[in-house]
This record gives C-alpha cells, structure tokens and sequence, in this order.
C-alpha cells in the first residue's frame, strides 16, 4: 500500500534532547480483549508497529500494564534493534490481575519491579520516558516516585512523566525530579483538563492526551462533518487536526489494529484547519 509520510517539520522537544514527530502512536490496541493477554493477530500487529515506524513516526506509547508485559514485548519482537532516533516510552504503576481490573500500585517494590520488567520487555538498557501511570492514593508520591529517582541516577530512565494528574500534582513531583510530560484524557469532546494542558504550555511540558479521537457530543457532529467534507477528511482526521492545532506541545498517540486505519490517522498531520474551522469546533 502507498505509505504517507508524517511531516517531519512538526516536532516537538521532548525534555531538551528528544526530537519527537508530533503525530506518534499508541500501541494499547496492540493487546487482547480488556487490554490483557496477547494480541489475537501477533502477525498484523508486528506488520502495523513496523508500518508505524516506516511512515516516519519515532515516537511510540506503551505500559506495563499493558497485556501485562505482552505489548512491550510485542514491540520489541517487532523493531529491536531500534531505529536511531526512535523513542519508546512506557508507563508503571498498576497491578493487572485480570482484564477487568486496573489498580493503582506506588510501592516502591512494585515501581522498581515494573521498571526492571520494561527494560528486558524493551530490551533496552535506557527507558526514554518513563512515566507513572497512575498516582496511588495510599503510597505519598515521595515514596512513589525515589525508585524513579534511583533508575534516573543509574541510566536507566532518560525522562519522566506522569499520567491522570491534575497541575497541583505535577508541581509537587517537580519537588522530586524534573516532569517532561503529562498524559491526561483530553479531546475535542472532553476538555476536564483543560488547564492541565494551559499549565504544560507554560511550562513547556509535552502533553499527550489518551483516547484522542473521540470527536464530542452529539452537538458537534454537524460541525465536524462539514468541515471534514471542506477538507475531504475523516471526522477523526479532524478531530486529531483540531489537537494538533491547539496546542504545540501536544503529541498525538491515536492506536490502530489496522494498516488501513494507521494510513488515515497519519494523514491528519498535513490537515491544516483554518482558524475559523478551530474556533467553530472549540466552541
């Protein structure tokens, strides 16, 4: 199939040193049902990690959590050894004991425990951006975050970031170590955090919002088709345009089990929305 290559001029500077194609991917999908266990077609997901990395996109989401272990693993088998500039980034802080459970975990034992894991899952000696996936509300975030501090020291962990939390959060794991990234459900139909994302701008703090391609309420269908069809795009085209025109600091993680849905979301990087076509969707 044609394959259509990402803009390399829309980047973002991830902590000073990581130069990341703002339209990235999310590998979520990459599991089995409930995000657990492996993947029911390992073939097509390795073909669509591999496509993703083909068409230019050099920055990858990922998580313990995911499978458990199963995703990493899955990326690893698919693209080590790593193209040069290519950044994979995980997540720690949940215990999976099944498909229907997701449950905070903090202890330093079990941050550590996930950290060690990513890095043979990855086959990486570096985690690029390392961050926790959840804030658990029984462990102090200190706690949480010295087995972070510990594999930041030893080389292990490049960058990171954290997920869920609201700015109060993120200034005081900023006491602890440096934040380079918040990822925080955000979409054209749910702004909860939106300043959250304000804070991130102002402190140059990449922001990746989780579950993208919602396109909202019912209210904005209207709107979005019209404007799609100006453009002859998809409404998820739009409503990934729309992100990427909000902010530049956001990095774009839409997942995909399909070569066919990978081609589209790529294509909504070189969809420029007029400012008239933003405003009438941020309404």
């Amino acid at each position: 199939m044609a394959t259509t290559q990402i803009s390399s001029t829309s980047t973002f500077l991830l902590g000073g040193d990581l130069q990341i194609n703002r339209l990235g991917y999310g590998a979520m999908q990459l599991a089995g049902a409930g995000v657990f266990g492996e993947v029911a077609d390992r073939p097509n997901a390795i073909k669509v990690l591999q496509q993703v990395v083909a068409s230019g996109v050099n920055f990858i989401d990922t998580a313990a959590a995911y499978g458990p272990g199963f995703n990493e693993r899955l990326i690893a088998d698919a693209l080590h050894p790593y193209q040069e500039g290519l950044v994979i980034a995980t997540k720690g802080g949940f215990q999976r004991p099944n498909a229907q459970q997701w449950i905070p975990d903090g202890r330093p034992e079990w941050i550590t425990q996930n950290i060690e894991e990513s890095l043979r899952n990855l086959k990486v000696d570096t985690i690029d951006l390392w961050q926790l996936h959840r804030i658990d509300p029984n462990v102090p975030l200190e706690e949480t975050l010295a087995p972070v501090v510990a594999a930041v020291k030893a080389g292990k962990i490049k960058h990171v970031g954290l997920s869920e939390v609201n700015v109060e959060q993120i200034e005081q794991a900023a006491k602890v170590l440096p934040i380079v990234s918040v990822q925080n459900l955000y979409n054209l139909g749910n702004r909860q955090w939106e300043s959250v994302l304000d804070y991130t701008v102002e402190k140059g703090i990449a922001f990746i919002p989780w579950y993208p391609l919602a396109s909202g309420p019912h209210t904005l269908e209207e709107k979005i088709s019209k404007i799609a069809a100006r453009h002859n795009a998809t409404t998820a085209q739009i409503a990934l345009a729309w992100l990427l025109k909000r902010a530049s600091n956001i990095l774009l993680i839409p997942g995909t089990k399909s070569l066919a849905h990978l081609e589209e979301n790529l294509k909504a990087a070189s969809i420029e929305l007029s400012e008239e076509d933003f405003q009438a969707l941020s309404k």
